[in-house]
């Protein structure tokens, strides 16, 4: 079966008859509350203080019903104005304001408003090129550095996704290092094919004591291999400069394909590699 990002933009994916369907599924509401229920965990927020979230993809709400019974209060965005409609016929969310917005064009909130951010079964859709004219690293870097602004420093941000493939991680984990996050990817049930789940935990600057959650469904007697940790960009710099390392030989193949990488990385335009990259060329007669 066809993913969902690969048959229809999101907007039209979930329309007036998707969205009924997904507010009448018991079983879709029931994943929808653990999932949430894991992230809002994962946020890690001080018992008993009232806080206030972003919800990134908040659907038809049910996510917000969760931050709402823990005593917090929450903004939602999502593409589908047909999910928020479901939702707001629902009525059952009464500390929240909700609107129609596509977060690959940014967060657009002043910086330092959010205590927190979760996102549910939302960010793999940041992957796809909808149109031609769509440039999903562009979206999603210009996601991240709007993301990491509006978050208070030392705050959270906790995203459960679909990664359809390695690559997609390494482009999103990427992209929140660029922007200044630190954190990693967590993997609950890693050896389980039905309950595994992706969770990427990002820390808008880290505070003393604060380190990586442990996953679910792991032996804690073993070496953790369902974490992958990350630094920041200058952190790593900083690290770097006290060994020494063999520098790659300006113009070469090597250094040729790692610039190449980078600018694709950037959203420019750049030729594909071939077997004639890099290769030297003979004297002309």
């Amino acid at each position: 079966m066809a993913r969902p990002e690969h048959q229809k933009p999101p907007e039209l994916y979930y329309d007036d008859t998707e969205a009924k369907k997904y507010a009448r599924s018991t079983r879709m509401q029931d994943i929808q509350v653990k999932l949430s229920e894991r992230a809002l965990e994962l946020l890690a927020l001080p018992q008993g203080a009232s806080k206030l979230i972003l919800d990134i993809g908040c659907g038809t709400g049910i996510s917000g019903t969760i931050l709402e019974k823990d005593g917090h209060f929450w903004v939602g965005t999502d593409i589908s104005e047909a999910m928020l409609k479901v939702g707001k016929q629902q009525q059952v969310n009464h500390s929240s304001d909700t609107f129609c917005h596509d977060m690959g064009t940014g967060v657009p909130f002043r910086s330092g408003v959010f205590d927190g951010v979760i996102s549910i079964s939302a960010l793999q859709w940041l992957c796809n090129a909808d149109t031609s004219t769509c440039n999903p690293i562009k979206r999603i870097n210009k996601f991240f550095n709007t993301l990491y602004a509006s978050l208070i420093r030392g705050s959270r941000a906790v995203f459960q996704f679909y990664p359809e493939n390695t690559q997609q991680v390494e482009l999103l984990t990427s992209a929140a290092i660029r922007a200044g996050f630190t954190g990693g990817l967590l993997i609950d049930y890693p050896n389980s094919a039905k309950a595994k789940k992706y969770f990427l935990v990002l820390f808008a600057g880290m505070l003393p004591g604060q380190a990586m959650p442990k996953p679910l469904g792991t032996d804690e007697a073993l070496p953790d291999p369902t974490t992958v940790d990350f630094v920041g960009e200058r952190e790593r710099r900083v690290k770097g400069k006290s060994k020494k390392s063999k520098r790659i030989p300006v113009k070469s193949r090597e250094w040729i394909l790692n610039k190449k990488e980078r600018q694709r990385r950037q959203g420019k335009d750049t030729r594909p590699d071939t077997a004639y990259t890099g290769r030297k060329r003979k004297p002309r007669f």
